[in-house]
């Protein structure tokens, strides 16, 4: 007997409950979880369906297509582990969280290498007994880089791409490679502030509570569909060093959060926004 999640993403319509509960019977498929919305602005219908039994993928989808309205989107995953890459700079804490929580069974996933642009955190990853590929920046054009990080991550065939505070802006070309599968952890409750020393920022605007955003990756820098977002409360007392120090907790753990949704197929992308099921 097998596990497999059913992605429902539709224009809403009469009856659609009924239509796809009615088809996992035909199939003798037992509904483990089921979980649905209707996003009322847009007539959007969205349902997450944990299904066991013994699937004849082809014709059960192929009887969703029958029943389903023009303009349906459905997808049957399997129960399979999920293979990640990361991507690193300098900075361990994302990178170390998802390590630890990879290792223990927190994250079901399977952490297939880590590619940094530098060497720093190659001992960190190599503890884990997980490939760490040193791919250098320097002396190359952004587009040599890229073509020899994007080389090293598609060996792989990942299933997503996660940026563990990697500080460098990806191209179009590279982003493309992989639409919606790409993950960022952001120093900042978006829209917020963006740039060089964010947390400097806050302390200099003598901000209240300090966040992180976790998103898919676009190419509209920053802008991409939200996934996870958390803050935490600071006062006058903070240090901009303070809020640093406070802020990698929270990134790590929204980062690791969204990760979750992700691999565990909750997360359905329309259009900008994103749906949690």
């Amino acid at each position: 007997m097998e596990k497999k999640t059913l992605l429902t993403d539709c224009p809403d319509a009469i009856g659609l409950i009924s239509k796809i509960t009615n088809i996992c019977y035909k199939h003798q498929l037992n509904i483990v979880h089921n979980n649905e919305f209707v996003d009322n602005t847009n007539s959007q219908f969205f349902m997450r369906t944990e299904l066991e039994g013994y699937f004849n993928d082809e014709t059960f989808l192929a009887d969703l297509d029958h029943a389903l309205p023009s303009g349906s989107h459905r997808n049957l995953v399997s129960s399979d582990r999920k293979r990640i890459i990361i991507m690193v700079t300098k900075e361990a804490h994302c990178l170390g969280d998802i390590l630890v929580k990879a290792f223990d069974g927190t994250l079901d996933i399977e952490i297939a290498a880590v590619v940094g642009n530098y060497d720093h955190l190659a001992p960190l990853v190599e503890k884990f007994d997980i490939p760490f590929h040193h791919i250098c920046h320097e002396g190359l054009s952004r587009e040599e880089h890229e073509a020899k990080m994007l080389a090293a991550v598609q060996q792989y065939s990942p299933d997503y791409v996660v940026l563990a505070k990697y500080m460098r802006i990806l191209t179009p070309d590279f982003v493309a490679q992989f639409p919606h599968t790409i993950i960022n952890i952001h120093h900042s409750f978006l829209p917020a502030f963006i740039g060089a020393k964010p947390y400097q920022q806050a302390f200099e605007r003598g901000v209240k509570i300090i966040g992180a955003t976790a998103h898919f990756v676009t190419n509209d820098l920053d802008e991409g569909p939200i996934i996870t977002q958390n803050v935490i409360p600071v006062d006058h007392n903070f240090s901009a060093a303070d809020m640093a120090r406070s802020g990698r907790d929270v990134e790590k753990s929204v980062l690791s959060k969204a990760l979750g949704l992700v691999v565990d197929d909750k997360v359905f992308v329309h259009g900008n926004r994103t749906v949690i099921l």
